[in-house]
């Protein structure tokens, strides 16, 4: 049997096979570890005979190699590699620089869902029929970002992600009496319907035209059934028009997922 050659200071092996027992046959059975292996193909594997290593001058089909010819059963397989697609498959620990990656490459789905799902909205217009001292959901209806579609922004405005993990909230509502008239003002965190977190201001005597707070938290989220909403309460003398602005974003609501 004709051998090839191949320096061993050239081979990246990735895999080490079961050596081969010779019997006379001209073709094995391929396992790692006592188990059936199915190599890429033939370009693949590197094998050892009698010290010298053969490359390409045998065949691979599923799980068995065949030499074309009768291997002595007096000869030695001295080892079995197979090196995957390229000569390195897998990166040794630590050497995958930044360089090494393309732009844009990494996406939400590589980085197991941290900081997805997110959301941010904000109220298009003035939000009108508020009740005096009373708390009243912020109808946040335009979105600018809604990674998976969890923000309801036309009718119960909430967020309801369906990924389970620690979850950093915020938002701000903007309080407008058109006059000062503003006794006090508070903007608040609901989760499933209850007061969560709320941050206020009382103005006593000194009554404000209008006022902006806002408010952030991290709250857990069971990822099925737990849902967030933002509220404000607006303070004011009897007879005083109420609403929450809506130019610019100042009265606004967003979400995203930090961690399990």
């Amino acid at each position: 049997m004709a051998y090839i050659g191949r320096g061993t200071d050239k081979i990246s092996n990735i895999e080490v096979l079961d050596n081969i027992t010779f019997d006379g046959s001209s073709s094995y059975s391929i396992t790692k570890s006592s188990v059936a292996f199915v190599p890429n193909s033939a370009q693949s594997c590197l094998i050892s005979i009698d010290g010298v290593v053969q490359a390409t001058n045998f065949t691979v089909s599923t799980s068995t190699i065949d030499f074309g010819v009768a291997i002595a059963g007096t000869s030695t397989c001295d080892f079995f590699l197979h090196y995957g697609t390229g000569l390195i498959t897998v990166p040794a620990d630590g050497t995958v620089t930044t360089a090494k990656i393309a732009n844009d490459a990494v996406t939400k789905d590589k980085v197991s869902n941290l900081m997805y799902p997110a959301f941010f909205a904000s109220l298009s217009a003035n939000q009108t029929g508020l009740t005096d001292n009373v708390y009243t959901k912020a109808q946040c209806d335009t979105e600018i970002l809604d990674t998976d579609g969890y923000y309801d922004n036309s009718t119960n405005y909430r967020f309801t992600p369906l990924v389970a993990g620690k979850y950093y909230v915020y938002g701000q509502v903007t309080g407008d009496t058109a006059n000062s008239n503003l006794v006090a003002f508070d903007s608040a965190l609901y989760k499933n319907g209850s007061l969560l977190q709320t941050n206020y201001s009382i103005f006593s005597t000194n009554y404000a035209a209008s006022q902006s707070l806002s408010i952030q938290s991290i709250v857990d989220m069971n990822g099925t059934t737990d849902y967030l909403e933002l509220f404000g309460r607006v303070n004011v003398l009897s007879g005083t028009t109420i609403v929450f602005f809506g130019e610019d974003q100042l009265t606004s609501f967003g979400a995203f997922r930090i961690g399990d």
